[in-house]
């Protein structure tokens, strides 16, 4: 299997960590939708990554549908539960943790136009989703270990790529780590994982992709 998508992208990081932590061997090509020579259209008609493109040539596209695709792959670990309460409360985590990414990504696009073109009510917008959301993701994670249960899900894997992707692309927004010391020692843990280590976005400033063919108007 392969799977396709852009360092920079929290979607594509969540799908690696699924793989790593059940032991799935998935080839990583780097390629982004922002850029004219994209393969992602020839992969996904919405032209959107991640694409994780099977052995026989099918491909599967949304995040939400790669992790369940991978979790059901391999026995162990079990990342989603298949049913019950706690199946719910995990893909709870998985919806919060993405819309702050999706609140991030409209925020940071609106960013890439020149200052007079910008929507200050739509960037605004889009903080006023950031900051309760992660407030209320603080709020219950507590002191816990894990987010839902006593092992890791697919919630830690959602919280952790959401959290590291407001680090790397609007830490200007919310110092998370300094208003919410219990993200910060929860959020430090999860990224001693090698799953973790080994999909973590580039360093503030080091985007892929970015500053080379980036443009604004390839959807």
């Amino acid at each position: 299997m392969v799977i396709l998508g852009s360092p920079n992208s929290p979607y594509l990081r969540k799908t690696r960590i699924v793989a790593a932590e059940k032991g799935l061997e998935v080839e990583f090509r780097q390629n982004s939708p922002w850029t004219r020579d994209t393969l992602a259209p020839a992969y996904n008609p919405l032209g959107k990554i991640p694409v994780l493109i099977l052995d026989d040539g099918q491909t599967l596209f949304d995040s939400r549908v790669i992790v369940d695709y991978l979790d059901r792959l391999a026995p162990e670990p079990v990342l989603i539960p298949r049913d019950g309460p706690e199946r719910t409360r995990v893909l709870r985590w998985e919806a919060m943790a993405d819309g702050i990414c999706d609140a991030a990504q409209a925020y940071f696009l609106d960013l890439q136009y020149p200052e007079e073109q910008r929507r200050p009510g739509w960037m605004q917008r889009q903080q006023n989703k950031i900051l309760p959301a992660v407030q209320a993701v603080a709020n219950d994670l507590g002191k816990r270990a894990w987010c839902v249960g006593e092992s890791l899900t697919l919630a830690d894997a959602a919280l952790i790529c959401a959290l590291d992707y407001l680090s790397f692309r609007l830490p200007e927004i919310l110092d998370w780590r300094g208003a919410y010391p219990n993200l910060a020692a929860w959020a430090d843990r999860m990224n001693e994982r090698p799953s973790a280590r080994v999909s973590a976005p580039p360093k503030r400033g080091e985007a892929v992709f970015e500053g080379q063919t980036f443009d604004p108007a390839v959807s």
